[in-house]
């Protein structure tokens, strides 16, 4: 039983550690948002692209300064490069992307193409 927990947990840890950075979404009525937890990267080591309903963030997080007598007892943060690609609910205009970095969060928000906007259309009577 002890040993299915671990197998269990390892996996959990090893999926988490694959799907960094960690998102949200939110979805407007013409554009999306997307919010990205960077703690400890600077905006210039990540690299942002868009293509039709995708999104993909790379970029590299360094490890810091280590002391060569130090034993690790614990190390959950992982260092490295990493790279999330993100499928968004409809097709973005990449010329009306805007992004943000402040305090570790990348705030992104990505506009809905002016020819793919639902239109209303008005019934005659």
């Amino acid at each position: 039983m002890q040993q299915e927990m671990n197998q269990r947990l390892s996996d959990m840890t090893a999926k988490a550690a694959q799907e960094f950075p960690p998102v949200n979404l939110w979805m407007g009525e013409d554009s999306v948002a997307v919010t990205a937890e960077l703690p400890g990267i600077a905006p210039d080591d990540v690299d942002l692209t868009v293509r039709e309903n995708t999104l993909t963030l790379t970029g590299e997080r360094g490890s810091p300064a280590e002391d060569e007598k130090s034993v690790w007892h614990r190390r959950e943060r992982v260092y490295g490069n990493f790279s999330r690609t993100v499928q968004l609910p409809f097709r973005v205009d990449p010329e009306q992307v805007e992004a943000r970095f402040a305090n570790g969060l990348l705030e992104v928000e990505l506009h809905r193409p002016e020819t793919d906007r639902p239109k209303k259309i008005q019934i005659k009577g």
